[in-house]
């Protein structure tokens, strides 16, 4: 008699799961799109991303969900069109009870602003781009070169972060500029001089390197007395003045050894060198 009560309560459950799935899928299919609630996860006092910019978003790629039937809503195909924004980094898009669709998005958040001739934008830490714009202003960093897939922006990121947790040098680096990916360079805010990184490696020995320079070289040889200084090679830094080379040897010795001087960059020369930037130095932020 227990046993049949026990199945008898198995079959009752059964049957009303069983109706309350279909109940479901048939008010999925009927139950209409009442509200659609747009949630931005980082917004704080640089928002550039509003709910109503969102909403507008939507309606310029011809996606309408009030009023639509929930069924049909394709929340996966809005998150894959809202993600092409050069202005958001996440998008989740949730179907929800009574006929409401939520939508929470993360704006970029900026790690770098780069110029690259008359075009300027900032970059995220995965890479993604947004057009820098006169209505929006982010305290990052400042790059001046041109980068490519091959060689993205966000190749210096092993140097920022260090300059950016180093108080001094945060104080001392106004801007980075790139002529290749084996010439990057640092502009400090005073002195008149560039500093030569050559590629973005063994970042910390290189800043040890210069920070020994400006305590025991330039005190005594003048702030002024060179144009560009060189960290890019193991065991010495090579100082330009503006007619010669002079190279100074360093009791310094880094564990890992960088490639090796070429002939032509240290041979004393009567010519500048060549930079791909403005000796002007730039504020750090425009």
């Amino acid at each position: 008699m227990k046993h049949l009560v026990q199945n008898i309560l198995l079959l009752v459950l059964a049957g009303l799961l069983v109706a309350g799935i279909l109940w479901a899928r048939h008010k999925a299919h009927t139950q209409v799109c009442q509200r659609v609630d747009v949630v931005i996860e980082n917004a704080d006092s640089s928002v550039f991303v509003t709910q109503q910019g969102v909403l507008d978003e939507l309606a310029k790629l011809g996606i309408t969900m009030k009023g639509k039937s929930m069924n049909d809503i394709d929340a996966t195909l809005v998150e894959e069109k809202l993600r092409r924004s050069e202005y958001l980094e996440k998008v989740d898009c949730v179907k929800g009870q009574e006929g409401v669709v939520t939508i929470k998005v993360s704006q970029l958040v900026p790690v770098l602003r780069v110029f690259d001739g008359n075009d300027s934008y900032y970059v995220n830490r995965d890479g993604k781009r947004m057009t820098a714009t006169a209505s929006y202003h982010a305290d990052v960093p400042v790059v001046q070169g041109h980068f490519t897939a091959a060689y993205p922006a966000t190749r210096l990121m092993p140097m920022v972060d260090f300059v950016e947790r180093d108080s001094l040098l945060h104080s001392l680096v106004t801007m980075y500029s790139v002529a290749d990916s084996n010439n990057v360079f640092v502009v400090p805010g005073i002195y008149g001089h560039v500093v030569n990184m050559g590629p973005v490696t063994d970042v910390a020995t290189k800043f040890a390197k210069l920070k020994l320079f400006y305590s025991k070289v330039l005190p005594e040889k003048g702030w002024q007395t060179y144009d560009t200084i060189s960290v890019k090679w193991s065991h010495q830094v090579v100082a330009t003045k503006r007619q010669k080379a002079v190279k100074v040897e360093l009791a310094y010795d880094p564990e890992d050894d960088e490639q090796m001087p070429d002939e032509q960059t240290m041979a004393v020369s009567d010519e500048k060198p060549t930079l791909a930037i403005d000796k002007k130095q730039k504020p750090k932020n425009n």
